[in-house]
């Protein structure tokens, strides 16, 4: 099997922490192409955090932003998510529900939003965008 890539999860801790779980069960999948290395931490937005998260989204090979209906308030996943454009990172915002109105943390108004599927992940996680 290659080589699991290392994914940093950024979410509104606050409201879609369930997603997050959810990701972490399919990263324990047989087949999974990922192991979810960080993600984000529900930490006051002062100190030091951003250093800190820009540490941690560095060491990862992939940065997912799991995106929910209040996501565009989130201020720590618009930050973690400009630290990660700053980083070059490769990057995908994937929609948490299927059922409802996802939003795109601020900044990434134009970026595109992909269905939660396995074979979307599958393919997001390798670069297919």
């Amino acid at each position: 099997m290659p080589t699991r890539k290392r994914l940093f999860v950024s979410f509104d801790y606050d409201n879609d922490e369930t997603l997050k779980t959810f990701l972490i069960g399919q990263s324990k999948r047989e087949d999974t192409p990922f192991e979810v290395t960080d993600a984000s931490v529900k930490e006051h937005l002062t100190g030091d955090w951003q250093d800190k998260v820009k540490g941690r989204i560095s060491r990862a090979d992939v940065v997912c932003v799991l995106c929910g209906t209040k996501t565009h308030t989130a201020k720590g996943v618009s930050i973690e998510y400009l630290i990660a454009k700053q980083l070059g990172k490769p990057l995908f915002l994937l929609k948490g529900y299927r059922d409802a109105e996802c939003t795109r943390p601020r900044g990434a108004e134009n970026e595109k939003m992909y269905n939660w599927t396995w074979e979307n992940l599958k393919t997001l996680i390798h670069g297919g965008r």
